[in-house]
This record gives structure tokens, C-alpha cells and sequence, in this order.
């Protein structure tokens, strides 16, 4: 296998050799994820998009109960929930779900390719 390298400045000036990327660009989704309850107070999303890490997307409250958060994803299907003041919950707004390894449930979402 050849595999062929391309020069890159970072935000230092600094340059790093990379090797070249190959392929088709695969372009990205902003999806955003919307959650309502009146009584949260603090509300994230965590998924396989993020390797469920529970810092990675906070929710923010637009008020009245409504929170969102905007992610950037690659076509494909993917798991998520919302934790809830510390509870793990399913997406009540969404029907479409999978059995996990815990004996719950997660959320799926189907994110298509853009033409």
C-alpha cells in the first residue's frame, strides 16, 4: 500500500506532515436534539455519536421547560438519551428505539446523506 502525505500549517505556524486524505469528503448534519420538561434543571445528550461521554454535548434551556443542543453528524444511525438531573431517559418525542445491554432502552435517529 502507498500511502502519499501532505503538509500542514497549524494555528502556531508550525507544520506537521499528514497523511493525505483519500475518498470522498463526507459531509456532515447539524441535527438538533430537543428535549421538554418544566422541571429540569439540567438537561445533556450523550450518544454513540459522542462515545456517551457525559460532558461532551450540555443541553442549553431556551426556557418554559425547552432545551436543545446541535450536533454535527455523518450520515448513519445512531443511539442516544437525554440524562435528566442525573436520570437516564429515552427521547420521549421519539418512537424509533433499540434494546441496550443494561436492560433499557436507547433512542435511535437515522441521519440521511445530503445530495
Amino acid at each position: 500500500m502507498i500511502e502519499t502525505f501532505e503538509k500542514h500549517e497549524d494555528p502556531r505556524g508550525a507544520y506537521r506532515i499528514m497523511p493525505k486524505k483519500t475518498g470522498p469528503k463526507i459531509k456532515r448534519r447539524r441535527i438538533t436534539f430537543r428535549y421538554e420538561n418544566a422541571d429540569a434543571k439540567n438537561v445533556l445528550l450523550v450518544g454513540n455519536f459522542s462515545n456517551w461521554d457525559e460532558k461532551k454535548h450540555p443541553m442549553k434551556s431556551h426556557g418554559a421547560g425547552r432545551w436543545e443542543k446541535s450536533v454535527l453528524l455523518a450520515p448513519g444511525t445512531y443511539e442516544y438519551k437525554f440524562i435528566v438531573d442525573g436520570k437516564w431517559e429515552r427521547d420521549p418525542a421519539n418512537k424509533e428505539y433499540r434494546s441496550n445491554s443494561f436492560g433499557t432502552q436507547n433512542s435511535v435517529i437515522q441521519v440521511k446523506a445530503t445530495k
